[in-house]
C-alpha cells in the first residue's frame, strides 16, 4: 500500500496533529529481545541522508519503514532492531531532522510545540519528546527527543522557527520555551 504524506503542518490543527500521531503504527520493538546481533551496513548522514553499502537509499517509504526500527542505546549507538537482529547502523549526528515547527495551544491554553521530521513523522515536544541544546553559543545545535533515544536535530529553517518564536516568549538572557507544561532553556552550554 503506498504511503500519503500528511498535510502541510501548518494546515494542521492541535487535534489533528495528535491523532496523526496516535495513529502512526509504530512496531513493538521496546518489547523485541533480539539474541542475535550484527551490521546492517546502513548509514544515517549528518544531513539525515540515508545509505546502504554505500549507495543512497532513494525511496522515502523505505527510509519510513526503517525508520521505525530506529533505538539508540545508552552508550549512543543505534541499531535497527527486528525480533530477531539488533543490526548496527551509523549515524553521524541524530537519527532524525526536523524540517518544519509549528506553535498550537491546547484545550488549556498551554503551548504545544509540533515538528514534522524528514521521515514524515509528528513529534509533540513536551515530558517525553524534551528539547535539549549543545553545541556553543557561536555554533548551537538543537536536539528534539523522538523516541527509543534516538532524536532529531533541529534543521536550520526549523532552529530559526523555533528562535523566533522564543524571543516572543522569554527574554534573549533567559531564552526558553514551554511546550505540553515542560520548560526548555534555548541557551547552549557554555
Amino acid at each position: 500500500m503506498p504511503y500519503t504524506p500528511l498535510p502541510d503542518l501548518a494546515a494542521m490543527s492541535l487535534a489533528e496533529l495528535a491523532q496523526a500521531v496516535a495513529e502512526r503504527r509504530l512496531p513493538p520493538i521496546d518489547k523485541w529481545t533480539p539474541a542475535q546481533s550484527g551490521d546492517s551496513l546502513m548509514r544515517i548522514a549528518a544531513d539525515g541522508a540515508w545509505f546502504h553499502d554505500g549507495g543512497p537509499i532513494t525511496r522515502p517509504a523505505m527510509v519510513r519503514a526503517f525508520s521505525a526500527l530506529l533505538v539508540r542505546d545508552a552508550d549512543g549507538a543505534h541499531y535497527l532492531r527486528t525480533p530477531v537482529e539488533n543490526l548496527a547502523i551509523v549515524v553521524e549526528d541524530a537519527a532524525f531532522i526536523a524540517t518544519d515547527m509549528q506553535v498550537r495551544h491546547d484545550e488549556a491554553g498551554r503551548t504545544v510545540l509540533a515538528f514534522r521530521l524528514n521521515t514524515d513523522d509528528l513529534v509533540l515536544a513536551g515530558p517525553e519528546h524534551r528539547l535539549r541544546t549543545a553545541g556553543s553559543a557561536d555554533v548551537p545545535a538543537f536536539y528534539l527527543g523522538v523516541r527509543y533515544g534516538t532524536e532529531a536535530r533541529l534543521n536550520r529553517s526549523t532552529y530559526g522557527q523555533l528562535i523566533d518564536y522564543a524571543l516572543t516568549v522569554s527574554a534573549p538572557d533567559a531564552l526558553g520555551v514551554e511546550s505540553a507544561g515542560e520548560h526548555f532553556a534555548l541557551v547552549p552550554p557554555t
